[in-house]
């Protein structure tokens, strides 16, 4: 007796079950990327500093660093003075403020951070027999009670030790002079005939190309066209004002109007991780 078909009776084969098999797993690789979380891209922001142009050099040797790790964020730096960049805070025109000094009347609620060391280095011309000056004889020379090399220690008899000296400061405004007026000048004035310079690149290119001319600037600033002199024996270097032996040591600042947050804070702390207090140690004094 043969048996007819039963169309009511599913019969699967070796064809069939690896039909079934695969089926159940493709569903199950649906439901769980329809579950999962998609991937998040960061979203591109701009980190606006401004302030101390003495601060340039060190910030912009940060910023390439920085971005390698956090290429979402792009810092905008504007290189002027310090309280411009603070003022341009207070307006809210800025994220954070790059400042060689600080005010006394900085508001109670904002955040200064230091990041690094700076000494603030007095160069001359590099044939300058003159090769370091005390504390005194710098207040001399800037107030213009000395008007000559051989007034402050020069070898007498040295090519152009008798000339007059050509002194320069900075420009109302900078963290640089305040903090030179007030370590070196105390309650005497600069001399009114010195000659006032836009920035610290300025001081540097106009010491560099006029025998009888005395400056100050940021030791990261400095390059080989001019000389560094030490001051009560010490030179300024990432040790000298890391330890406070140098005279003129001062730390550098990144401020906020308050705690920082989101680019700001991975900035800030990134420059003082290991990784960006390492960029630091190459030119100025680490913090940590």
């Amino acid at each position: 007796m043969s048996i007819g078909h039963n169309p009511g009776r599913q019969t699967t084969g070796k064809a069939g079950g690896r039909w079934l098999t695969g089926g159940i797993i493709w569903l199950v690789i649906t439901l769980m990327t329809a579950c999962s979380p998609a991937a998040v891209t960061p979203t591109p922001s701009t980190l606006h500093i401004a302030g101390s142009a003495s601060m340039g050099p060190l910030l912009r040797d940060l910023e390439q660093a920085f971005y390698a790790q956090h290429p979402e964020i792009y810092l905008d730096i504007q290189e002027d003075n310090t309280s411009l960049g603070l003022a341009l805070l207070a307006d809210g025109e800025i994220d954070m403020a790059a400042a060689s000094w600080l005010p006394e009347e900085l508001p109670e609620t904002w955040m200064a951070t230091p990041i690094a060391w700076d000494g603030i280095a007095v160069i001359v011309y590099p044939d300058n027999p003159l090769e370091e000056l005390t504390m005194l004889q710098l207040r001399q020379l800037f107030a213009g009670w000395a008007f000559r090399w051989e007034d402050v220690g020069a070898p007498m008899g040295t090519p152009d030790t008798e000339a007059t000296i050509h002194i320069l400061s900075r420009e109302d405004g900078s963290g640089t002079r305040a903090i030179f007026e007030e370590r070196v000048m105390g309650e005497e004035r600069v001399t009114l005939t010195a000659l006032v310079m836009p920035g610290g690149d300025a001081v540097v290119d106009y010491v560099a190309e006029h025998p009888q001319a005395i400056g100050y600037v940021s030791m990261g600033q400095v390059d080989e066209r001019v000389k560094m002199l030490r001051i009560e024996g010490i030179r300024p270097t990432p040790e000298t004002v890391s330890d406070g032996s140098y005279h003129l040591a001062r730390p550098f600042y990144l401020v906020t109007r308050g705690e920082p947050t989101g680019p700001g804070k991975r900035f800030i702390d990134f420059v003082l991780s290991p990784a960006g207090q390492t960029i630091v140690s190459k030119r100025y004094g680490r913090i940590r």
